[in-house]
């Protein structure tokens, strides 16, 4: 079997190293320090991508990455991959979210005390040869208010920090639960009433579209004119043009900043010459410990995608509990395999498809439905298809993919019902899983079945008169085709009949043709079913 490549384009400490390179069935090229048009060019035929802060994986890169599966970014920030792009290709993104956390908290709380203390106009000052003890003086941290915007991982860190300093905190997260905002000692406050009563603010969010230009002009407004503006989170999130504007006119008392919108930050940026401004070049992880921390998990994680399917860590992946992992796996595999029997058996333009599942909402429902869909593309598209890009790649194509949860009502915990409409006909199939997680195909357009959806099945509709059966016996006997399972359901005021053969060899075309030749047949569709592909294992 041949290894996995995976590309370095960015430098990882040793313990990351070991980790790649001790993995058997992975072999690692190290593109760090080498130049971007060198990076695409080695790009083709690679499976993973590891990158830090510095490598782009924009569209142009990932153009050149051909049989890209995944790809790990060593920290937490996401703003340099094209997570659009790269879902739609069906590119797992992973990163390491808890690498870096006391390192970027610690760099946090060290800029606030450096601006409430003003250590580095007294540090200029002693290298200049002055002693100005009277004319720099700072504000005690204890007793001040500390806003926190974002409360996650880094977040929480700098609250714990701030209230072992003695000081109030005040949080806005709208993720933030009434329990977990008891257990941190805070108060959840909008964002302007958080501006409005802070001393201290600081930055703890992603950049995105929600968060860009987050603290503008007029957020900047509604702070103290003595308040102290932290961001150690992401360039962006501040409106930087506004904050040089409000810091040279003293409508706000000061500023640290460890990240900027872009980077390094240009010479001639207004920043450069405001008053009351502490700027970092991005030093959050810039310590051995998140260094070593960072490259560990990353390594680890793309490890498990790339040779164990194990999708985790993936941000493009809705997460499952790893209790419910493993049923997890089973009910995506079920789905799949029910997707790819419902798009055989349909015809034509499909306008929309249905799932309805009995097992959890949320997370799980999102994959089942996901898994669904790849399943019934999986004979209709060329190129990566995968739990990851499938709802995206259904929606590009015009299919209206809708989702519910339904009472078990006798179905069972893991029912799944999917439903395709094309513009002729309505098309539907229905399955479980077993006690012992194994999957069944229960239902096709109303005829009730009971087989494993797996290997080679053949789908026979026909007028129910005598002789068919024994029709299909016979062209399977002369054509040395043993029989697995069979099921035959009929409706007796239609008139009509569906068989279910289970074959351990598929039919070839001119097999197929006799079957369809048998008197009473009306169709005949023969579906070959692929094996498990798991969220992890």
């Amino acid at each position: 079997m041949t290894d996995k490549r995976l590309i370095l384009a960015d430098p990882l400490s040793d313990e990351g190293l070991e980790i790649l390179n001790s993995s058997v069935g992975l072999t690692v090229d190290d593109y760090s320090g080498r130049s971007r048009s060198e990076l695409l060019a080695g790009l083709p035929g690679s499976s993973g991508l590891i990158v830090r802060s510095a490598t782009m994986a924009d569209a142009e890169l990932l153009g050149h990455a051909d049989a890209l599966e995944v790809i790990g970014r060593a920290g937490v920030g996401l703003d340099n991959i094209d997570l659009e792009v790269a879902t739609r290709r069906g590119i797992a993104i992973l990163n390491a979210p808890g690498g870096n956390t006391i390192s970027t908290a610690e760099l946090a709380f060290a800029l606030l005390l450096s601006a409430a203390r003003g250590i580095p106009e007294a540090a200029a000052s002693m290298r200049a040869g002055r002693w100005d003890r009277k004319s720099i003086s700072g504000a005690q941290v204890a007793g001040k208010t500390l806003g926190v915007i974002g409360a996650g991982r880094i977040g929480t860190e700098v609250i714990r920090r701030a209230r072992a300093f003695g000081m109030k905190v005040v949080v806005t997260d709208p993720y933030l639960t009434a329990n977990r905002a008891e257990d941190l000692h805070v108060d959840v406050l909008s964002l302007e009433e958080l501006l409005t009563v802070s001393d201290f603010v600081t930055v703890h969010v992603p950049l995105g579209d929600a968060t860009k230009g987050l603290i503008g002009a007029e957020e900047i407004g509604h702070m103290s004119p003595t308040a102290v503006l932290i961001n150690a989170a992401r360039g962006g999130i501040v409106d930087e043009i506004a904050l040089a504007t409000a810091l040279r006119e003293g409508s706000l008392g000061g500023a640290a900043l460890d990240v900027f919108e872009h980077e390094p930050l240009p010479a001639d940026h207004p920043l450069r010459e405001c008053p009351n401004l502490i700027m970092t070049p991005h030093l959050g992880a810039s310590t051995p410990e998140a260094q070593r921390e960072v490259a560990i998990e990353i390594a680890r994680a793309v490890r498990d995608a790339l040779l164990e399917g194990d999708l985790r860590s993936a941000v493009n992946v809705p997460s499952v509990p790893m209790a419910d992992r493993d049923r997890a796996n089973e009910a995506l595999d079920l789905a799949r395999r029910l997707g790819t029997v419902l798009g055989e058996l349909t015809g034509g333009a499909t306008e929309s498809i249905a799932v309805r599942y009995t097992g959890a909402p949320g997370a799980m429902l999102q994959l089942v439905a996901s898994a669904a869909v790849e399943g019934y593309l999986s004979r209709r598209l060329a190129g990566p298809l995968n739990v990851i890009n499938a709802l995206v790649l259904g929606e590009e194509r015009g299919i209206e993919v809708s989702r519910s949860r339904v009472a078990p009502e006798g179905r069972g915990k893991d029912w799944i019902e999917l439903t395709a409409v094309t513009g002729t006909e309505t098309r539907q199939v229905a399955g479980k899983l077993t006690v012992r997680g194994g999957p069944r195909l229960l239902r096709v357009d109303g005829f009730r079945v009971e087989l494993s959806p797996v290997g080679t099945l053949l789908f026979v509709s026909n007028v129910d008169v005598p002789g068919v059966i024994g029709g299909l016996g016979t062209v399977l006997a002369e054509a040395d085709v043993n029989i697995g399972e069979f099921h035959q359901s009929r409706d007796r005021d239609a008139g009509r009949a569906l068989g279910v053969v289970s074959l351990d060899v598929d039919l070839s075309a001119d097999e197929l043709a006799r079957v369809r030749e048998i008197p009473g047949v009306q169709d005949v569709r023969q579906v070959r079913i692929g094996r498990e592909r798991p969220l992890s294992r």
